[in-house]
């Protein structure tokens, strides 16, 4: 394997590449000054290479100009979308981005990196773990290593949920975490609102009220057309479900789901107290990349999960999460509910919360297969504990709705 250096001082800067394979490495200024040099120095490298593709290293460069992108842009105009820029520092990707050079040829930015080791864990949603780094910086480790378009898509949900009305953090940067990603955001003053129960109790009342308030307004705001039907995807996980019934309760279930009607409205996707955090007596939502569109049987449905659905075979599932006893976290789930729904009547709530629990424990059920965990002994004791809730739930109602 070749490796080449170059190094030269032209004006006041010092611009160094190296080449390896396909990559060169850009270090120092590319301004007015060298730029004739970077270019001639470039092309004599590519015309030594069979190669069909570039990749410029940016990860020491501290400048470029005009003049060093217009040298660039020649490389896209011959490379096509095999140049690609990466690991540009975040002053150098601000003039990549400001001149709409990411719009023609593609540029990767460098993350900082993050190490969460001996952080206190202070939320958890479906995708990723929230950890404090500092007493005013959080971060979403994503459970994914490649989670970049991920991150990229709850960023611009979390703008959406913003600009809407609903009161959600933005994530200010994205880092490296180990061998995934993280997203950072400065919550000045922030605890979530079960770091609040777990330091008295009687922070239920706030905390129940703020959520059914976070509640009611993301369920009457009009969901953006780009957001996914909770509805379509429930019926998916019918299919992985079916050797588990016979055909008319099978059938039965599909009609259920089939007959939700579509509402329009925004869903979270995964709320619960782990993921809302109080700051300066403003409620924030921290974890926006299951947002969807359905009727909210749904977001019952998930939260149902959350505060007892997954302690179905073992209630220590939910304190394990919760890090409180799980009769605490399923008295915050009725009171929510009630709150909700505003009614006392228990007739009422524990109709609502077991329509609810169909989907939840159907969801369960999709989880465990999808994941390949219906095989062990822990799995085959929660699909038979849904299994069995369920039969006895698709015969009960003929309808979810409430």
């Amino acid at each position: 394997m070749q490796h080449w250096w170059i190094l030269f001082s032209e004006g006041s800067y010092e611009y160094k590449c190296k080449r390896k394979e396909s990559d060169l490495f850009l270090e120092g200024h590319i301004d007015s000054s060298n730029v004739s040099s970077f270019e001639s120095e470039i092309m004599r490298f590519i015309e030594q290479s069979d190669s069909d593709s570039l990749i410029l290293d940016a990860d020491k460069l501290e400048y470029i100009s005009s003049a060093g992108l217009r040298v660039i842009l020649k490389l896209g105009k011959r490379f096509g979308d095999a140049v690609k820029i990466i690991g540009a520092q975040p002053q150098v990707y601000e003039i990549f981005d400001i001149t709409g050079f990411t719009e023609i040829v593609t540029v990767e930015k460098a993350y900082r990196t993050f190490d969460v080791t001996g952080c206190e864990l202070i939320g958890e949603g479906a995708n990723g773990l929230v950890y404090r780094v500092a007493n005013d910086t959080i971060v979403k480790v994503y459970k994914n290593p490649d989670s970049l378009d991920d991150i990229k898509r709850e960023r611009e949900l979390s703008r959406t949920a913003f600009i809407l009305g609903i009161p959600t953090a933005i994530p200010y940067d994205v880092v490296r975490v180990g061998n995934t990603y993280g997203s950072v955001f400065e919550l000045l003053n922030a605890k979530s609102f079960d770091e609040l129960i777990r330091e008295d109790e009687a922070n239920i009342d706030f905390v129940v009220s703020q959520s059914v308030m976070i509640m009611k307004t993301i369920h009457t705001t009009k969901a953006p057309e780009n957001l996914p039907h909770q509805r379509d995807t429930a019926l998916q996980w019918v299919p992985m479900v079916t050797d588990y019934f016979t055909p008319e309760q099978h059938q039965r279930l599909k009609k259920l789901i089939e007959n939700i009607p579509e509402e329009g409205m925004m869903l979270h996707g995964d709320l619960h107290i782990k993921n809302m955090m109080t700051q300066n007596n403003e409620t924030l939502l921290i974890d926006m990349d299951t947002l969807c569109t359905g009727h909210p049987i749904y977001e019952l449905a998930f939260m149902f999960n959350a505060y007892k659905g997954f302690g179905i075979v073992d209630d220590k599932k939910v304190s394990e999460f919760f890090h409180m006893p799980a009769d605490t976290a399923y008295r915050i789930w009725r009171r929510t509910l009630s709150m909700y729904l505003d009614t006392e009547d228990e007739t009422v709530l524990n109709e609502v919360e077991e329509k609810a629990s169909l989907i939840g424990y159907l969801r369960i059920m999709r989880r465990v297969i999808r994941m390949g965990n219906d095989s062990t002994e822990e799995g085959i004791k929660l699909v038979e504990a849904c299994q069995k809730r369920l039969c006895e739930l698709i015969e009960k109602y003929d309808t979810l709705t409430f």
